[in-house]
């Protein structure tokens, strides 16, 4: 049976303070445990008014407080901006606390503009390649595969020594961090939300390639895709409007553009060019009733060769939110869905 996960971008509505965004991604992550899906993530994302996870270690630990057995992590921590061994500790205190139970999710890209960049730095130099890849190997030996004696690094303890890692996985939208998962042995999740296209070959090409390495010794790949599931294909395709006029506004306007309402999305006038940026997109997400989507879920993963996808949410409402992921459950047959009868 293929397994369900969640991540979560703490989106903030039009007219929603950000405080009660916070509040509503750990009472999803609550309804997401008790349904039965496997994993939770948290995404990072700065300067960005519209999406509150600035800080995806505090909401973890939030989450997993207040949840029972579901997996919860990082969609991920920006390793360019922070010191391997801060997140090693980070997430030793997070496995320490719930063990067995977190994913430290690592991502490449700035989540956000050049100042906050600049900030999250703080003096310190943009990272290059080979510092992205020295950062990796050194997270790896912090989090438990040690380093030589003649490493500047040898000796050094990463507390608390608890007996347990968590799992480790390489976020991308793109080959790259696909070749390095391979390289050093973690898993790998490929960011069908953001990049439509050619994620097939990318995860192929990851399980051909893989090896046991510093940040792990299990080949796991999976894959995130938006999802809008609604009672019926022509209530889903409704609700998917919002989402398709809102991130074709992020492309023109940027990343501070809020997302429209249902009735702002409707009032929208597209050209042409914004016509076809708004099709482009649907390769991105899933959009029907619950037997719909599970078939083109089921065909999805089956097309990527995974037996687990991660889906991203991004509907109007706190409750059209949780009823797809009801529905999802209920039709997924998830241990958790006999107690939903809505």
């Amino acid at each position: 049976m293929l397994k369900l996960s969640i991540l979560d971008q703490s989106r903030v509505r039009r007219g929603m303070k950000a405080r009660q965004a916070l509040v509503e991604t750990v009472s999803l992550a609550r309804e997401a445990d008790k349904l039965g899906f496997t994993r939770f993530w948290v995404s990072e994302h700065h300067d960005t008014p519209g999406l509150v996870g600035s800080a995806p270690e505090v909401l973890i630990a939030a989450i997993a407080a207040q949840t029972a057995s579901i997996r919860v992590g990082s969609g991920g921590v920006l390793i360019s901006h922070y010191s391997p061994y801060k997140i090693a500790e980070t997430f030793r205190v997070l496995e320490g606390l719930y063990p067995g139970r977190i994913d430290l999710g690592i991502g490449r890209a700035p989540g956000g503009m050049p100042l906050a960049s600049m900030a999250l730095r703080y003096g310190k130099p943009a990272n290059s390649e080979d510092r992205y890849l020295e950062s990796l190997h050194d997270l790896g030996g912090f989090l438990g595969a040690g380093f030589p004696e003649d490493h500047r690094y040898h000796g050094l303890l990463t507390t608390p020594l608890v007996d347990t890692s968590p799992d480790v996985w390489l976020l991308g939208s793109t080959g790259h961090s696909a070749r390095r998962a391979a390289e050093l042995g973690a898993r790998f999740s490929f960011a069908h939300f953001i990049n439509g296209d050619g994620g097939q070959d990318v995860v192929r090409s990851y399980r051909e390639n893989y090896r046991s390495g510093a940040l792990g010794s299990e080949a796991q790949a999976g894959v995130c895709v938006m999802v809008v599931c609604a009672e019926t294909d022509e209530l889903a395709e409704q609700m998917a409007l919002p989402l398709d006029v809102g991130l074709l506004l992020l492309e023109k306007l940027g990343s501070r553009t809020p997302f429209p309402t249902a009735e702002e999305a409707a009032a929208y006038k597209p050209d042409d060019f914004d016509r076809q940026r708004m099709a482009d997109n649907r390769k991105r997400m899933i959009v029907g009733g619950p037997a719909k989507v599970k078939q083109r879920l089921l065909d999805f993963a089956a097309d990527y060769g995974v037996d687990e996808l991660m889906v991203t949410l991004a509907l109007d409402s706190y409750e059209a939110n949780l009823q797809a992921c009801r529905l999802l459950a209920r039709e997924f047959g998830l241990p958790g869905a006999a107690a939903f009868t809505g």
